[in-house]
């Protein structure tokens, strides 16, 4: 693709000489390695409550943010204003911070590979804005239709379109379009003698407005938010104690992400600091899991045809039959630890320096029936889905709330329970996983990741899972 049909090549103007100078500026002072980032992104925003429309909307942002390596140092500039003298002023003080004595070749740009993961044609952020709001009103009004006992309803829709383009000393340089968007409705309901629940959906990705209209309407999520805040409502206590946990498909692969994702991330292995660290090929899960990460699911919500480095996303094994094999790498990391890249170079925007991050990470699938997996066990928790959790990576340490579960009593889903917390440990809770069903499901596509003050969107999850003792905190 010529620079010239890019966003940045045809909008503004920037062409290839240009970019050899800022790179040549950056590296002026020395280095291994320098890259540009320029982003433009346009979003809009629709929220209503109380069947009113609160907000509404739509902004523009664009800059470019210029890095220098010199063996483990970092130098990081931005700017907010795309002129010459703004850039080369940005890629000075990179250079400075990272000033070192290495030199290295100059090399032509030439476009990179990547994939074509989501060719869409017209991002919701491009239709009329009449219609996204009337997507909010349609989930408003059938969440309030549910149950009588709904009174309150909040409903968004959020998307966003970035246009990218990386440039690099090594001679890549890609553009990519990404288009994303998300629609969310949270549910309060009531009755006599019970406290307020709540309940949550919502979902989207790299999709245009056509997937709300044809394959998860405003009313799918509106109905499965009201779903479970009047389920909550007729819920007990939850039992407290070690017990035997199932987790069924989809998002509650949210745990596995946070207790077990982030320790993998190549980051924190190359401080020494995650509870993997130096433990590749060692057995650190039960051999019936394989854990994936997968920037190259089509429409995914976290898959990106090339990650925030120019390089193309990838699936990366990282635990393969209870083996670790190998950690999320970016740039910096796999130069220190001498191993490939896997893709996994993401960044919030262009004020931003990029790290190791997931996408989409998930458990394959095993060969139990989900419906076996509940038979078997006489009495525990089913978790259905999860609200949040926190996570200590050093140690792998995780405090979890289930917000939704149900007893499992003589190999049956019972009553369901509230205010339960799974409490544990990530490496160690692998390794009690007995049982894995074969209805491996991705989550809808809402999940938001943070790291370092970085909010990057992600994929998560799993097939039904029998965890045979974790502890359980409730208040019963």
């Amino acid at each position: 693709m010529p620079l010239s049909d890019s966003f940045f090549g045809s909008r503004l103007a920037i062409t290839g000489r240009d970019l050899e100078r800022y790179l040549a500026e950056a590296l002026s002072r020395g280095g291994d390695y320098a890259d540009l980032y320029f982003e433009y992104i346009a979003t809009s925003s629709i929220s209503m409550d109380d069947a009113i429309v609160k907000s509404a909307t739509q902004g523009v942002s664009l800059g470019v943010g210029v890095r220098v390596l010199a063996g483990e140092r970092t130098g990081y500039a931005y700017s907010d204003d795309l002129s010459p003298e703004r850039i080369v002023k940005a890629a000075r003080v990179a250079a400075c911070i990272a000033a070192g004595p290495s030199q290295v070749e100059k090399t032509p740009l030439r476009e990179g590979d990547k994939h074509n993961l989501y060719p869409v044609l017209t991002a919701a952020t491009e239709t009329a804005f009449s219609d996204r709001v009337e997507m909010v009103k349609r989930a408003d009004r059938c969440a309030r239709a549910y149950d009588p006992r709904v009174f309150q309803v909040q409903a968004s829709f959020v998307d966003n379109l970035r246009h990218v383009l990386i440039a690099t000393s090594d001679g890549i340089l890609n553009y990519d379009r990404q288009p994303m968007a998300r629609m969310s409705v949270r549910v309060l309901a009531r009755q006599e003698g019970s406290p307020p629940q709540s309940g949550h959906a919502g979902g989207g990705g790299r999709v245009g407005l056509e997937f709300f209209l044809e394959e998860k309407t405003p009313e799918h999520f509106a109905t499965e938010s009201a779903r479970q805040a009047i389920v909550q409502l007729d819920a007990i206590d939850a039992p407290a104690g070690e017990m035997t946990v199932v987790l069924g498909p989809g998002w509650p692969g949210i745990l596995l992400h946070e207790a077990v994702g982030h320790g993998l991330e190549a980051d924190f292995n190359r401080k020494g600091t995650s509870a993997f660290s130096g433990r590749i090929g060692q057995q650190v899960a039960s051999p019936l899991c394989t854990v994936v990460d997968d920037g190259t699911i089509r429409s995914r919500r976290g898959s990106l045809n090339m990650d925030d480095e120019g390089v193309p996303t990838q699936r990366n094994v990282l635990i393969e039959n209870g083996i670790l094999r190998g950690y999320l790498q970016d740039r910096l990391s796999s130069r220190i630890l001498r191993s490939g890249q896997t893709g996994s170079g993401r960044r919030e925007s262009y004020a931003h320096i990029p790290m190791p991050r997931m996408t989409n990470t998930f458990m394959l699938a095993g060969e139990s029936d989900p419906s076996e997996v509940v038979r078997s066990v006489p009495r525990g928790l089913y978790c259905k889905s999860f609200g949040g959790g926190q996570v200590d990576i050093t140690n792998g340490n995780f405090v979890f709330t289930a917000s939704e579960s149900y007893l499992i009593e003589d190999g049956h889903l019972t009553r369901p329970v509230r205010n339960a917390t799974l409490i544990g440990n990530g490496p160690e809770t692998l390794r009690f996983v007995s049982m894995v069903g074969h209805d491996l499901e991705l989550d809808e596509g809402m999940g938001i990741c943070g790291k370092e003050g970085q909010s990057v969107a992600v994929g998560v999850g799993l097939p039904t899972i029998k965890i045979d003792r974790i502890t359980v905190g409730g208040t019963a």
